[in-house]
């Protein structure tokens, strides 16, 4: 019986020589520490062009890194229940609740509530159990791509890659925001690409303005969002990591969500487009300082 790889990743060129044990957590999602790359490597999971890899191995450019099976186990199903956008045997579409992380050593995960939510692949070449097939910070919000198949997690996983799935996010940002731009500032040095385009904006009793954001990342860098939009003056709500000084909300969650997603069907090959609104809160927020702001200066 033939053996797919879980996941598969390409090392893009540029890529600076690193150890394969350094740099395969920030590529497989199903093993993001490097504690469980280890144990992995060592059970003959990661290959390497075709061949089990080994904790010592260069990275280079052009390499073929792939998760196979091996002996992992499945995550311990969470009974946690999840708004489920779109299911076929091949992938699903969620909507993660903030404050919940998509994977991690961590049992109250997306990953782990995943098995109690979809329905197993019929599929030939179905998964052992589904996995997301990129990440959102656990307090974003929003829709999440999950593979069902091989063929979608391989698929998929090239079109990230290739930077062909276009994602795009809500945020309600501190400061008065100019209507369009590019933040291309390189995070950890990696290139980095967030466009924005500004929505609306209200005057603020605590920040004098407050803007809300169309947000399309061209790279996924980690917290790429937050850093960009925090470097150019307009930190996202919410958001105490990156921001010093700020009076912004607190007990409130971040004002950040994914509330796009356009890729290629991996079995079809066609368009699959899916947009939902932001959190309510989002909304009662700008109602809120736009009254607010008005009513202190009628008073």
């Amino acid at each position: 019986m033939a053996m797919f790889p879980l996941e598969a990743h390409t090392v893009p060129p540029g890529t600076p020589r690193e150890r394969l044990s350094d740099y395969a957590p920030r590529v497989f999602r199903a093993i993001p520490s490097r504690k469980g790359i280890k144990k992995a490597i060592k059970a003959g999971a990661i290959w390497v062009d075709g061949r089990p890899g080994q904790t010592g191995d260069w990275v280079l450019p052009g390499q073929r890194i792939e998760l196979m099976p091996s002996n992992l186990k499945p995550p311990k199903p969470l009974e946690f229940p999840l708004k489920v956008h779109f299911e076929d045997d091949h992938l699903a579409v969620i909507d993660k609740p903030a404050g919940l992380p998509t994977s991690g050593n961590q049992y109250r995960t997306v990953a782990n509530a995943l098995q109690f939510n979809l329905s197993p692949s019929a599929a030939p070449d179905a998964l052992p159990w589904p996995r997301p097939v990129h990440r959102l910070d656990a307090l974003t919000s929003g829709l999440l791509l999950v593979a069902k198949s091989h063929r979608a997690a391989i698929a998929l996983g090239r079109q990230f890659e290739k930077k062909a799935v276009q994602k795009t996010y809500l945020a309600i940002v501190a400061g008065k925001a100019p209507p369009a731009g590019i933040v291309q500032e390189p995070i950890d040095g990696q290139e980095a690409h967030t466009e924005f385009r500004l929505l609306r904006q209200v005057r603020s009793l605590k920040v004098e303005w407050i803007s809300l954001l169309e947000l399309c990342p061209r790279t996924g860098r980690t917290h790429q969002l937050r850093r960009h939009l925090a470097g150019i003056g307009c930190p996202i709500l919410g958001d105490v990591l990156y921001t010093k000084n700020q009076p912004l909300l607190k007990g409130k969650g971040l004002f950040l969500s994914a509330v796009g997603l356009e890729f290629a069907h991996p079995a079809t090959g066609q368009p699959a487009r899916f947009r939902i609104p932001p959190p309510g809160k989002f909304e009662s927020f700008l109602q809120r300082s736009e009254q607010r702001w008005q009513q202190f200066n009628d008073g």
